[in-house]
C-alpha cells in the first residue's frame, strides 16, 4: 500500500485515523452509533479538438460524510476539511442534528452479522503515469483516426482521455474500518458528418480501471466516425408496429430501469412498476441476471457496500424470475426484509446472451428497427410506461437498409421485458451493466 499511497495526499492510515477520531469522538458525547467515510481523489482530463487542445483540466477533491444515532434518531453532516477542528466541528454538527431529528423506526447501523469480514483484493487500482503531453498526443491520434473515416466527417467535437483515481475509508462503531484505492481510465471521440443538407453526430468511448485495457486509442476514434458515417441521409418512417433490436449500450440501459424498479427506496415508496414481483415472472424464460461484485478489475466492483455489508455473487433473475430485490439497510427494514449488500447501487450485473451474435439477431429480427440512440426521459417508474425519441437503422429480410431519425419508439418496460426474444454475444463492458443487444419482439414506432 505504501507506493499507492504516495500518489494520494492522504495515505490509507491517514484516512483510518481520521475515521476513528470521529467514531471515538461521537461516542464519548454519548451517540450510541457512529458511521464515517472519508476519501480523496484526484485525475486529469484532456479534450483535443481539430487538432488543437481544447482544455485541459485537473481536479483534486476530498471529503467526509459523518452519520450518528441517538437511538432511532439520525444526523448526519459533511466537510472537505480534514483539519482537526473542522473535523470535531462536523461531528458535533451531526450530533445536534441528530438530538432534534424525530425518532425513524428504521434507522441504523447495517446489521453486524452482514459486515464484510474478508476484504479481497479485486485489483480496481491501476494508477496511469499520464503526463498532459501524452494525454494530448493520445486524444489527438484518437480524433484523427476518428476524421480519417470518410471525407465527409467535416468536423469534430473534440477528443478526451482522462484519468481518475480515489481512495476511501469507511468505519463504523460495530468494530468495521476498511477501505482502498481505485483507478477509472478513459477515451472518448464524438465527430459531426455531413452529406448534402444533411448532418449527424455520433461518438464512441471505452472506460476501464487499467489503461493497458482500453480497446485501443485508434479504434475508438475508428469507432466513433464509423458510427458518425453510417448515420448520414436517414429518413423518417411511416408509423408501424413491429419488432426492435436495442443496440448493446442502450441495452444496458433497458437493465437500469429494471434495477431502478427492484431498488428498495422505489419499493418502500411503493413507486415501482414491479412492486411485489419476487418470485414472480419479470422477464421471458429466456433471461438470466447475475450479479458479481469480485469480478477483478469489474467498473462495479466492491467487496463492501456503503454500509460495509458484504457483497455476495447472487442470480437476481433465473429463466426471466425475479430472485431478489437490491437493498440497503433502511430499506430492507422497511420492507421487512434483510440487506442485500446495495446501498450505493448495483454491483456487476451480467446479463447472460442467448448466443447471437449482432448479424444473427438481424435475421431474427427480419423487418423492424435497429434503435443506436435515445433522446428524453419519457419512463415512468410507477406504470413502467416507456415513451423515447429515437434514431437508428430500418432492417428488412435481416438486411440494414437505410438510417432512420425523428422517430418514438413506445411500449410497456414490464410488457417489453416479456417480450425480449434474443440477447446479443456483442457486450461493451462500459459500465455496471454488461449486457449485449435485446431484441424485442414488438414495440410501437411512431414516425410520420
Amino acid at each position: 500500500m505504501a507506493a499507492q499511497d504516495t500518489r494520494f495526499t492522504y495515505s490509507l492510515d491517514s484516512l483510518k485515523e481520521i475515521t476513528r477520531s470521529i467514531l471515538s469522538h461521537a461516542s464519548k458525547a454519548g451517540a450510541t452509533a457512529c458511521e464515517a467515510e472519508v476519501s480523496q481523489g484526484f485525475g486529469q482530463d484532456v479534450t483535443v479538438r481539430r487538432g488543437e487542445v481544447e482544455t485541459i483540466e485537473y481536479n483534486r477533491d476530498k471529503g467526509l460524510g459523518v452519520t450518528v444515532y441517538f437511538g432511532q434518531q439520525r444526523g448526519h453532516a459533511s466537510t472537505s476539511d480534514f483539519s482537526p477542528k473542522a473535523v470535531s466541528d462536523t461531528v458535533e454538527a451531526a450530533l445536534s442534528i441528530a438530538r432534534h431529528t424525530a425518532q425513524d423506526e428504521f434507522a441504523g447501523l447495517a446489521d453486524k452479522a452482514l459486515l464484510a469480514e474478508e476484504i479481497p483484493d479485486l485489483s480496481l487500482y491501476h494508477p496511469w503515469d499520464l503526463s498532459v503531453e501524452q494525454a494530448i498526443e493520445l486524444a489527438q491520434r484518437c480524433e484523427e483516426a476518428a476524421m480519417k473515416v470518410d471525407q465527409r466527417i467535416n468536423n469534430s467535437e473534440g477528443a478526451s482521455v482522462s484519468t481518475q483515481e480515489s481512495l476511501f475509508i469507511y468505519g463504523n462503531s460495530l468494530g468495521f474500518l476498511a477501505g482502498y484505492p481505485a483507478s477509472r481510465q478513459s477515451v472518448s471521440c464524438a465527430v459531426i458528418a455531413e452529406s448534402g443538407d444533411g448532418m449527424q453526430r455520433d461518438y464512441w468511448y471505452d472506460s476501464r480501471r487499467a489503461a493497458a485495457d482500453l480497446c485501443g486509442i485508434e479504434e475508438v476514434g475508428r469507432r466513433a466516425g464509423e458510427r458518425t458515417v453510417r448515420r448520414l441521409n436517414a429518413r423518417k418512417i411511416d408509423t408501424t408496429e413491429c419488432p426492435v433490436l436495442f443496440e448493446a449500450p442502450l441495452a444496458a440501459g433497458l437493465i437500469g430501469h429494471f434495477v431502478g424498479a427492484i431498488s428498495g427506496g422505489s419499493l418502500y415508496r411503493k413507486s415501482s412498476f414491479l412492486l411485489d414481483s419476487l418470485g414472480k415472472q419479470v422477464f421471458a424464460p429466456l433471461i438470466n441476471i447475475r450479479e458479481l461484485p469480485h469480478i477483478l478489475k469489474g467498473l462495479a466492483s466492491s467487496p463492501f457496500d456503503h454500509e460495509g455489508v458484504t457483497t455476495q455473487d447472487r442470480d437476481l433473475v433465473k429463466d426471466g424470475i425475479l430472485q431478489g430485490y437490491m437493498l440497503g439497510s433502511y430499506s430492507a427494514r422497511k420492507l421487512g426484509m434483510v440487506s442485500t449488500g446495495n446501498a450505493g447501487g448495483n454491483h456487476n450485473l451480467i446479463i447472460d446472451s442467448t448466443g447471437q451474435d449482432f448479424a444473427a439477431l438481424l435475421k431474427m429480427l427480419g423487418t423492424g428497427l435497429v434503435v443506436t440512440e435515445l433522446l428524453g426521459h419519457g419512463i415512468n417508474p410507477v406504470t413502467g410506461d416507456y415513451s423515447r425519441g429515437a434514431a437508428g437503422f430500418w432492417v428488412e429480410n435481416g438486411e440494414i437498409l437505410y438510417p432512420v431519425e425523428e422517430i418514438t419508439v413506445a411500449g410497456n418496460l414490464a410488457q417489453m421485458y416479456q417480450n425480449i426474444v434474443a440477447v446479443g454475444t456483442d457486450v461493451e463492458v462500459q459500465g455496471s451493466k454488461q449486457c449485449g443487444s435485446i431484441l424485442i419482439e414488438s414495440m410501437k414506432v411512431a414516425g410520420n
